[in-house]
């Protein structure tokens, strides 16, 4: 028997690609550490490119919208996608100039006055609590000791070393410099990415389509990119609008109701809203907690608001603008929380909900497509009470028993009938005879089997 050499190179050159890449895989799991740190360290460097795709990302529905309505009034494509981007560059910058004139004035104006009057709130709210401990005639030395430890944690960590305050400060104004010129060169991406959008795609599929053998294999890639694409825009642009939607109106109904630092809160409940079930209470408590050291009333009254505000936003707002963006129901959305929560942190809180949606969405498919090879109906309904499969495939169910009720009083079945029935026959007659129990004559002679002599 001949072997070519060609085989043999072959054979040789697979054999040593598989030994490179098992090296490589022992080598990366030997220093998993220091891989996770470079990866870590590659996307902080190209923060500001990251930070451009997903503004493009967020801000392409409005570019869409605008471009295809200048193309219908007969404006060349060039120029319509050009005024596009300029278009939603613009809102975007008109948004940022809105925050920074209306809150950050109100913020800078606030929170000095906060943190100054702080100590006082705390110590107001401790003499409140221990005068109505001392009319019931309870102890309050523990509170007292509590109030004058945080008080004098608090004043050490306002009125600390003056060198190291400013050291602190001064590493904050690089990092907001930092942040800020991540965020201009973000812009720019932002603007390069919208122009040249067609041809990002263009050379996504042209990669998919050289990788790809089979076409069916490459449209099944697109309809899944294309679902999960539908799933993660609807969800995270839905919940941003919502977002801005839910701030407004706190801080609205905040000033009409002359709650404190309306404007604050507000910014608070709108952030923190963001966030899928979680976000009304992470914002709620703190914001209650400022305005019970503040006013116990006002307090109440913003307890009473924000439970009214969040059945609005979760029934009639949070649809409308979301509607059934992840198709979760409400326990994986919890789920998805909790879990990407511990794997991402405060990024696994934002976006769990659309990437557990997308895998609940892949596995769903994979299933589904399962189940058609195998002639197997696709709904879950009707495998609630399955059995087993029969012979020929199908499915086999098995109903559960129904528990048997009977009527409290009338009726020979009824629960009084078998309670007079237990009463007169206490003992089951079938149990009688091998129990050694006599019976009356009557009713022996009646049960008994045996001839008469």
């Amino acid at each position: 028997m001949r072997f070519s050499i060609k085989k043999i190179l072959t054979a040789i050159g697979v054999i040593l690609l598989a030994i490179i890449s098992i090296g490589l895989v022992c080598l990366l799991l030997m220093n998993l550490k220091v891989v996770i740190s470079g990866f870590r360290d590659a996307l902080t460097a190209l923060r500001s490119i990251v930070l451009g795709f997903v503004m493009a990302y967020l801000l392409y529905p409005l570019t869409r919208f605008t471009e295809h309505f200048l193309l219908y009034h007969k404006v060349k494509k060039r120029a319509a996608r050009g005024l596009s981007t300029a278009f939603s560059t613009f809102v975007l910058l008109l948004l940022i100039f809105l925050f920074i004139y209306f809150v950050i004035p109100q913020l800078l104006e606030n929170l000095p006055i906060l943190v100054q009057d702080l100590p006082w709130m705390i110590r107001n709210a401790f003499n409140q609590l221990t005068g109505f401990l001392q009319s019931h005639g309870q102890s309050t030395e523990f509170l007292n000791d509590i109030a004058t430890k945080i008080t004098n944690a608090f004043n050490a960590w306002v009125g600390g070393d003056l060198i190291a305050n400013l050291m602190s400060l001064l590493g904050r104004v690089v990092d907001v410099a930092k942040s800020l010129l991540n965020f201009i060169i973000g812009i720019i991406v932002m603007v390069y990415v919208l122009m040249s959008r067609d041809q990002f795609v263009g050379q996504g599929k042209k990669l998919l389509f050289a990788l790809c053998r089979k076409q069916s294999t490459c449209d099944t890639i697109l309809k899944h990119l294309r679902v999960i694409n539908k799933i993660f825009s609807g969800f995270v642009s839905g919940k941003l609008l919502d977002s801005l939607i839910m701030g407004i109106l706190c801080g609205v109904v905040l000033s009409i109701l002359n709650v404190p630092y309306p404007m604050l809160i507000s910014v608070i409940v709108g952030i923190t809203n963001i966030i899928p079930v979680f976000g009304p209470f992470f914002g709620a408590i703190p914001s209650a907690l400022l305005l019970l050291l503040t006013d116990p009333g006002k307090c109440l009254v913003f307890i009473i608001f924000i439970i009214i505000l969040q059945q609005v936003d979760g029934n009639i707002i949070g649809p409308k603008v979301l509607g059934d963006s992840t198709g979760l129901s409400a326990f994986w959305v919890l789920f998805s929380l909790l879990l990407f929560n511990h794997l991402m942190g405060f990024w696994g809180m934002l976006l769990g909900v659309p990437l557990f949606a997308s895998f609940y969405y892949l596995l769903r498919e994979f299933i589904n497509s399962r189940l058609r090879k195998k002639n197997l109906p696709e709904s879950t309904n009707e495998y609630i009470h399955a059995a087993g499969l029969n012979e020929d495939g199908s499915i086999h169910t098995d109903e559960p028993k129904l528990i048997q009720f009977y009527p409290l009083f009338k009726g020979k079945d009824s629960y009084l009938s078998q309670l007079k029935q237990w009463f007169e026959h206490p003992i089951p007659k079938q149990h009688t005879k091998d129990s050694g129990i006599i019976m009356p004559p009557d009713e022996k002679e009646e049960n008994s089997d045996e001839p008469n002599p």
